[in-house]
């Protein structure tokens, strides 16, 4: 399917993403990068092409579905499996994407792009307006993406729609959100694409600093940033999902399981019974096919382990 691990050498990501925005009218936005071009916001132009098995993009479904733009942001979702060439639309009817006809995502990329030199990677938006870039990627800058669906499409959020970025808070999200990330988020992928002992136990090490963290963190509130959810919880849930299933085994995090970790699990739980987008938005059968197929060269017999019970989610959590 693909390399992920370099012998030798530590993981890093790649984190250049094609940085155009979907703005209100067009505008400079108050925060983000604005070196990519300005789309305006146009309910119903534009598709999210999202696979629920990738973590990253299952952050931008949660907030769909969190601010009720279901009906205002089409979705095309790729089925879990690919080679090193793309995501594909195996999960519709002939392999095809209903709304842009293709096969590939990369060719949504390279309508934009010709041969676009960079990773084909899920969430991306799509332009579906008649017109010279129809049907051609308009952003794949994950963070952004979710950052905007809360900021720039506020006039189409459903009623009672949940304060994802709280003004008061958005300072120690920030601090928050940068250490999931860097920490958790990505710290579970350099443990796993570790290319050297020496490159592992250094990651394995950071990642469990994050995560004691976070387990003291939630001993004194019931979200991160308090009582209420915000995009802080969305961009750990996906790890922490996923943690049980994947990251425990295939990426070698296994000083101990989510459920072993008291606050963390609760929270988890929480999340996952106490709101319809984290639960609808998480297939583990479509997470585990992805990283235990396409990761062929940490699992190269390709075989899908059949647990955990994922009966275990519905526990009661304890938090309310």
């Amino acid at each position: 399917m693909g390399t992920y691990v370099e012998k030798g050498a530590a993981f890093t990501r790649d984190v250049n993403y094609i940085s155009d925005r979907i703005t209100a009218g067009a505008r400079v936005p108050d925060h983000g990068p604005t070196d990519g071009e300005l789309w305006p916001v146009e309910p119903g132009r534009y598709r999210l092409i999202a696979a629920k098995a990738c973590p990253w993009a299952t952050r931008t479904l949660i907030v769909r579905q969190l601010l009720g733009l279901e009906d205002v942001i089409s979705v095309g979702m790729p089925g879990p499996t690919h080679d090193a060439r793309s995501w594909t639309f195996d999960l519709d009817e002939g392999g095809v994407d209903p709304v842009l006809g293709i096969h590939f995502l990369r060719d949504a990329y390279n309508a934009r792009f010709p041969d676009y030199p960079r990773g084909i990677t899920v969430p991306a938006i799509v332009d579906t307006a008649d017109g010279p870039t129809k049907g051609a990627v308009v952003t794949n800058d994950f963070p952004w993406i979710t950052h905007d669906l809360f900021f720039e499409w506020r006039d189409h959020h459903r009623a009672g729609a949940p304060d994802l970025w709280p003004a008061g808070l958005r300072e120690e999200m920030e601090v928050v959100m940068q250490r999931v990330y860097t920490e958790v988020n990505n710290g579970v992928y350099r443990c796993g694409f570790a290319g050297s002992q020496e490159a592992y136990d250094a990651a394995y090490d950071r990642l469990w600093t994050a995560l004691d963290w976070l387990e003291s963190r939630l001993d004194t509130r019931r979200y991160l940033m308090g009582d209420a959810i915000t995009e802080a919880d969305v961009r750990l849930w996906t790890t922490l999902a996923r943690f049980d299933a994947v990251y425990h085994g295939h990426f070698k995090c296994n000083r101990q399981k989510l459920t072993e970790l008291p606050n963390l699990w609760g929270y988890a739980r929480d999340l996952y019974q106490s709101f319809p987008a984290f639960r609808d938005n998480t297939d583990f059968d479509q997470i585990k096919a992805h990283y235990y197929v396409v990761h062929s060269d940490i699992n190269p017999s390709g075989i899908i382990p059949k647990g955990p019970d994922p009966a275990v989610w519905v526990a009661p959590h304890g938090r309310g």
